[in-house]
């Protein structure tokens, strides 16, 4: 009996530095890729925003010219699938168009009004005990100080941009917008919506707002979207849509999942307590588990999971790669009198090179990579990235490597944290992200964190892989059980014991000085009173 034909997915991941188009085989194997870049504003007050027509526009451009390439028969395309940056909000009037930029996951400037529709006396950590017990109770988490939830954005509008909120016929997450582009329809999922912490979240196969929690925070209902689960269809491509990108219109969109959801299918770790650690723009450290818990402490919840019927422990680390795309466009190629030219297509292997050529400690020279706040393990958004123990023995060459350990410290940092949530040592952490495609960020992260790092074949598509295998579980084409043997284990890298005593060193220090700094950084960036 001859094999059925191989069928594949369309598979969008929208990045903060732009989206990926990807055309991936329903067992995983991606076929061709193409990226466009998108900018990000950066605005006074702690603002970030980026247009939204500007992702539609990337994305059509990269997905006309991946399917020109005709590399597989457009009628073997089975589905789109879309996975995006998590915790951003666009607001659309009742057509669909957006009514301003999107504010996305860096944007802090709603904490004022997240701190005033959390806290109040009897507080606790600066929540008020009845809300936070109601929050927990229904959610499982609560909305975070930070003022980068989704609900801070729209509580922003709501109280700043008054003329926004009540134009707005929805507030719809990045990857909910571009399914509202692709389809008309506007939803969201279990999992993309949870951010906006309005969702009653204790039945884990129906979720769907709470009342208490719309009556806690003003929001209206009807400015939210449904809710379906992340491997429900959604609807199929709009006629112009199919006619722009030359497809079938029958071809049905699945509804998808974030960035975090997509790589942990991704990254092939979807048994419970199974890690997988990202480094892109951000970072992450997750696992799916089978119980619902809180750590409001230190940020971190379990979630409803893209996977039907399971949840996801939750947390951020704000900046990771951006850490080295900061030293790289910032301080080694500024744009400025001092610079000598462009930066090569090669700086981030030149960095892999210059930093192997460094020992293990950088001659005791730390960074730490907060430079846009931190998340988790501690919510704090005064706090900001630095170089410490710098001598004049100190080089360019140390600055590179030392950029390397401090996010890996911070990753460290994050697992002691993550075990103590479920309750035990995790034996091994699966590497995806641009930041696995560097062997020496993965023998960094192996030797800091103790434990052996699983570098996944194309790292950096594993969000692309992610959305697709949810496409294929959507389509009866593969369990998620199946997953994890069909994602490919390029290398495992093993502690190195020569440099134990050095790591442990400084991770110490690292740790003593966010303790010994925060109150200065506190006074230094503390955003003005309303």
């Amino acid at each position: 009996m001859p094999a059925a034909p191989d069928r594949y997915v369309l598979a969008i991941d929208l990045g903060t530095s732009g989206p990926k188009v990807a055309l991936v085989s329903t067992r995983g194997e991606v076929v061709q890729c193409e990226f466009e870049p998108t900018p990000v504003a950066l605005l006074p007050g702690g603002g970030a925003e980026q247009n939204p027509d500007d992702w539609w526009a990337a994305i059509t451009t990269a997905a006309q010219r991946l399917l020109a390439q005709e590399l597989v028969p457009r009628e073997a395309i089975a589905a789109v699938s879309c996975t995006a940056q998590w915790s951003g909000t666009v607001a659309v009037d009742r057509g669909g168009r957006p009514l301003m930029n999107a504010i996305i996951w860096m944007d802090s400037r709603g904490a004022p009004h997240v701190r005033r529709a959390t806290g109040g006396w009897p507080e606790i950590a600066r929540y008020n005990l009845g809300r936070l017990i109601t929050w927990i109770r229904l959610t499982g988490g609560t909305p975070t100080h930070s003022g980068k939830d989704s609900l801070a954005h729209i509580l922003y509008l709501q109280h700043e941009r008054p003329e926004i909120y009540q134009a707005a016929g929805k507030f719809l997450e990045p990857k909910d917008y571009i399914n509202l582009r692709l389809t008309g329809r506007p939803a969201a999922s279990y999992d993309s919506i949870t951010l906006y912490w309005l969702t009653d979240n204790r039945d884990i196969r129906h979720v769907d707002y709470a009342p208490a929690l719309l009556a806690l925070t003003g929001i209206r209902r009807e400015q939210l979207p449904d809710l379906q689960q992340a491997v429900d269809v959604l609807g199929t491509l709009r006629p112009e849509v199919a006619r722009e990108w030359g497809l079938p219109a029958s071809v049905p969109v699945v509804t998808g999942a974030p960035d975090v959801h997509s790589a942990a299918i991704g990254s092939g770790a979807v048994q419970d307590c199974a890690a997988h650690l990202y480094i892109g723009t951000s970072s992450w450290l997750v696992c799916h588990v089978p119980f619902k818990k809180t750590d409001p402490q230190h940020n971190m919840a379990s979630l409803p999971s893209a996977i039907p019927g399971r949840y996801l422990i939750i947390n951020a680390q704000e900046s990771a790669g951006a850490c080295l795309a900061h030293l790289r466009d910032r301080v080694i190629y500024p744009d400025d009198e001092f610079a000598t030219g462009r930066p090569p297509q090669s700086g981030y292997a030149l960095f892999d090179q210059v930093a192997a050529r460094v020992p293990a400690g950088a001659d005791k020279l730390i960074f730490t990579p907060w430079l846009y706040g931190e998340r988790a393990p501690i919510e704090d958004a005064t706090v900001r990235g630095g170089f410490f123990n710098q001598s004049l023995r100190t080089t360019r060459a140390h600055m590179v490597r030392a950029v390397f350990e401090g996010v890996a410290y911070n990753s460290r940092w994050l697992l002691d944290y993550v075990e103590r949530f479920i309750g035990r040592r995790l034996d091994a952490v699966t590497m995806v992200g641009g930041g696995a495609a560097s062997a020496v960020w993965c023998q960094i992260h192996a030797d800091v964190l103790n434990r052996p790092v699983r570098q996944v074949k194309d790292p950096i598509q594993a969000n692309v892989r992610g959305a697709a295998f949810l496409a294929a579980a959507a389509l009866g084409d593969l369990t998620f059980e199946q997953i994890p043997e069909r994602v490919e284990i390029a290398h495992v890298y093993t502690p190195d014991p020569a440099n134990r005593d050095i790591y442990d060193e400084l991770f110490r220090e690292f740790v003593n000085l966010y303790r010994s700094t925060r109150g200065i950084y506190a006074r230094l960036n503390r955003a003005p009173a309303l």
